[in-house]
């Protein structure tokens, strides 16, 4: 080998030992590189992550609140003059159609009589709780201040009994107690089918309207049962 091929031959040597340390030293630098750029954006999307979550988490829980609050000013707000004299005249009324009832016990002698005085305490007593938790709940008092014929003075068109005709009542046993009791009962139930006719039409609660449909309904059905009673009595 010649001098110049030895030269070219050491240049080539040292050109090829420089490419191959170089070729380390890029990857090392491109993977440091790209560490710092991944925690650079992994940081910023994690952090952005973590915001979302949070706002959306905030989000959703004040949504929700909203919408039990709306739900709950619904429930209470939904509601009319006619709600308010249905419920507040009908608990009286149904509380009344239960002391009639309860005479029933040791005085009736018809079997019919006493089967229906247990159905009506069944019925009305829990529309009673409920009637009253409307009240409440619409913030309303109980008891109207002034109702014509809640006091017991007299009949005024919405069946209730006078104390004279309780007091009446109570002195009797046997066949007599339950034609009376069934007379009664029937002018005191077509009071009731007056009221709730009267929330269904004029009416705004739903609740309130349905419970007017199942007491004309029921009570329509018990005044046809209570006539035959006393057409066979």
């Amino acid at each position: 080998m010649n001098s110049f091929t030895r030269v070219l031959s050491r240049k080539s040597t040292r050109s090829t030992r420089s490419t191959r340390s170089a070729h380390p030293l890029a990857a090392v630098g491109l993977v440091t590189a790209g560490v710092l750029f991944l925690a650079a954006c992994g940081g910023d999307d994690m952090s952005g992550m973590d915001h979302g979550s949070d706002n959306g988490g905030s989000a959703s829980a004040t949504a929700t609140g909203q919408a039990g609050d709306a739900g709950d000013g619904d429930q209470a707000g939904d509601f009319n003059d006619a709600d308010v004299t249905f419920a507040q005249m009908m608990i009286p009324h149904h509380e009344q159609a239960l002391d009639m009832a309860k005479l029933a016990d040791g005085r009736a002698s018809d079997a019919e009589v006493k089967d229906l005085a247990t159905q009506i305490e069944k019925a009305q007593d829990p529309e009673i709780k409920t009637m009253k938790g409307w009240l409440e709940s619409w913030k309303q008092p109980t008891t109207a201040e002034s109702m014509p014929g809640m006091d017991h003075g007299g009949h005024s068109g919405d069946g209730m009994m006078s104390d004279a005709d309780m007091d009446e009542l109570k002195g009797m046993k046997g066949t007599e107690f339950d034609k009376a009791f069934a007379e009664m009962m029937i002018e005191h139930h077509n009071g009731a089918i007056t009221m709730a006719q009267d929330e269904q039409k004029n009416g705004k609660n739903a609740d309130a309207k349905k419970m007017a449909g199942d007491i004309v309904k029921g009570q329509s059905a018990e005044v046809e049962q209570f006539q035959k009673i006393l057409d066979r009595l």
